[in-house]
């Protein structure tokens, strides 16, 4: 299992080069010159002459992908055109929102998913297996943008339970902070502000977790009924094992591989940014911190958030690769 790692963690190289090599490339795809599509159409020589210079665009190529390496090596990303800041120091309190809301919206994921896939299998053909799927059908295929706004039409507008937009509210903050998160002012023991964080996560997580809940039920349940129809599942049965003790001991731990796996992908393709749901309830995370660089056409602030992204995604393949062999020891590794 030890040398398996390593070697799978070395297999990362390749990887992680070429995706610096697409991400780089981004610059040249650009129709016309990159610097002329930032300024845009009036543009003087001297400013695009002078925006090639910070962006190292007359350099000749490889020696500025190199260049962009060593700076990545570093831990530099760049500077942002628009804000003049570091990268590396301006993109932490984007992702690490992205993350909160992302971890939030997956717990609910797995825990509903996982468990009602597990009941529509163990009642298979029943009223709550029928009633599970409608919903799961609905919840992969009801756009987020519309379950987002009824939320907050729902649960802000006309009910008043929940706050519509933000991190946190303002108002509650008693100094000037950059950013809280619900783990820090646990452990703080700041009560208050740790209410206020999770009111304002529960409305962008149960939309952000509907699609993943739906999959990751769907999936359970036809893993679960795969392995339910096997003899060692009738074995048990007929050993009169209890029904909680052969359905979470035996069926889920043989079928969890396929689940695992779609968890390991949608948190992923969450952390990634989900911009309609940061966009709808003014989170400040990475996707809409990504969306607002594009519109500003803030390339190096663009080139740094996808490397991010595919490295953090490559990242989660690795641990769901390693788990793998951690849950099922049926799979060995050579």
């Amino acid at each position: 299992m030890l040398s398996y790692a390593i070697r799978r963690t070395f297999m990362l190289i390749p990887v992680l080069i070429g995706m610096s090599i697409l991400v780089f490339s981004i610059i040249y795809l650009i129709p016309g010159n990159p610097a002329q599509v930032i300024l845009g159409q009036r543009a003087t020589a001297e400013s695009i002459a002078e925006v090639e210079q910070q962006l190292g665009l007359d350099q000749p190529w490889y020696i500025q992908y190199f260049d962009y390496v060593g700076s990545l090596l570093q831990g530099d990303l760049g500077t942002s055109i628009k804000t003049k800041s570091a990268i590396s120091s301006e993109i932490f309190p984007y992702l690490m929102a992205t993350v909160e809301l992302t971890v939030v919206a997956m717990i609910i994921a797995i825990v509903v998913g996982v468990n009602a896939g597990i009941i529509s299998a163990w009642l298979h053909n029943s009223w709550f297996d029928y009633v599970a799927m409608i919903f799961a059908l609905i919840g992969v295929s009801m756009p987020i943008f519309w379950l987002g706004l009824m939320e907050q039409y729902i649960f802000s507008v006309q009910l008043d339970w929940l706050p519509s937009t933000g991190r946190y509210d303002a108002s509650t903050v008693i100094e000037p902070v950059t950013h809280l998160y619900v783990i820090d002012t646990f452990i703080q023991g700041d009560f208050a502000h740790f209410w206020d964080i999770v009111k304002h996560l529960i409305l962008p997580s149960i939309a952000l977790a509907t699609i993943p809940m739906a999959i990751i039920a769907r999936i359970t349940r036809s893993s679960m009924l795969e392995v339910m129809n096997s003899n060692y599942i009738r074995t048990a049965r007929a050993k009169g094992l209890s029904n909680f003790w052969v359905v979470y001991k035996h069926s889920l731990k043989n079928s969890v591989i396929p689940v695992l796996t779609i968890i390991g992908l949608q948190t992923g393709l969450l952390l990634g940014g989900a911009i309609l749901t940061e966009t709808i309830f003014g989170w400040p995370g990475i996707g809409r911190y990504l969306y607002d660089a594009i519109n500003y056409r803030d390339y190096p602030v663009i080139q740094s958030g996808i490397l991010l992204i595919a490295t953090i995604f490559v990242f989660i393949n690795l641990i769901v690769d390693l788990l793998y062999a951690a849950i099922d020891p049926r799979i060995k590794y050579h």
